[in-house]
């Protein structure tokens, strides 16, 4: 006898329920890398040996990170450095810090992302700093923290807006009210928002003087951009006009642009082959 062949579904119903959650975890998985979106990574040349003592200590900070993450929105480490002998072969120094607007449980998760991503965009690198829309992680061999760091490390800057002088007077408003942040803060001024972070180990000192320099290079670098985006060693800050914060086309792009790409399309096809495998049981199931 000649064996007719199901459709995938067996009712029109069915398959409007598999393509709603078929949307459903799609749409979560979007918000997940919109969330979390990458900025920028710097990867040390420098290489350590797995199975080291090296690789222990590191192990030990991203769990200890992941940890704080969830109840602390910045915390700091030295791991591996109680003598001379293993200060010089395996210390490990680190840091990570949220937003200062997140909730401690998206903190944690935003830190989880931070090092999955980390080991895999700088693997074996013996220093590293990566950078999420929400969060900040960075570890080292030598220790760097509590030191101040105003080299540019990032810059985006949106099209131009040069004819408007009442958006210039704004701006400005808001750069000079967060060049006085210590810490996190947010800023506006009619149509234009902004905030502005330092990490967590500066000093209320450095933290002003890194802001400053931030700000200087925001007018520097970007000019009259409607948005525009700089990281520094130790602090950030941002601005946008109302209605325009869209800073995935900056006027200049780098080799990091290139990394959160091959990162998202990564995230992306984990995604979608969950997807395709819950979609492929609820036709089976349908089929009896």
């Amino acid at each position: 006898m000649m064996r007719i062949p199901h459709p995938p579904c067996k009712s029109s119903s069915q398959l409007i329920s598999a393509l709603k959650l078929y949307a459903l975890l799609f749409l979560s998985q979007s918000h997940f890398v919109n969330a979390y979106i990458f900025i920028y990574a710097g990867c040390s040349q420098e290489k350590y040996q797995p199975n080291s003592p090296f690789q222990a200590n590191l192990n030990s900070f991203f769990s200890a990170a992941v940890n704080s993450a969830s109840q602390s929105s910045f915390n700091s480490f030295a791991l591996g450095n109680t003598t001379p002998e293993a200060a010089t072969e395996a210390a490990v120094y680190g840091l990570y810090q949220c937003r200062g607007d997140l909730e401690h449980s998206d903190c944690g998760s935003c830190i989880q992302s931070s090092v999955s991503q980390i080991v895999l965009v700088c693997p074996y690198s013996g220093g590293a700093s990566l950078q999420l829309d929400g969060c900040y992680l960075r570890y080292e061999h030598a220790d760097f923290l509590g030191k101040l760091d105003t080299s540019v490390v990032q810059k985006k800057c949106s099209k131009s807006v040069s004819d408007d002088v009442e958006f210039f007077r704004r701006r400005d408003d808001v750069l000079a009210d967060l060049q006085r942040a210590i810490g996190f803060r947010v800023s506006s001024s009619g149509l234009v928002q902004g905030f502005a972070q330092c990490v967590g180990d500066l000093s209320s000192g450095d933290c002003s003087s890194c802001l400053s320099e931030a700000v200087s290079q925001l007018k520097n670098l970007c000019g009259s951009a409607a948005a525009a985006q700089v990281f520094l060693g130790k602090c950030y800050a941002q601005y946008w006009a109302a209605g325009y914060y869209d800073l995935n086309s900056p006027t200049d792009s780098g080799n990091e642009d290139d990394v959160g790409k091959t990162v998202a399309i990564i995230v992306g096809i984990v995604g979608g082959l969950a997807v395709f495998i819950v979609i492929l049981s609820v036709c089976r199931k349908a089929m009896g």
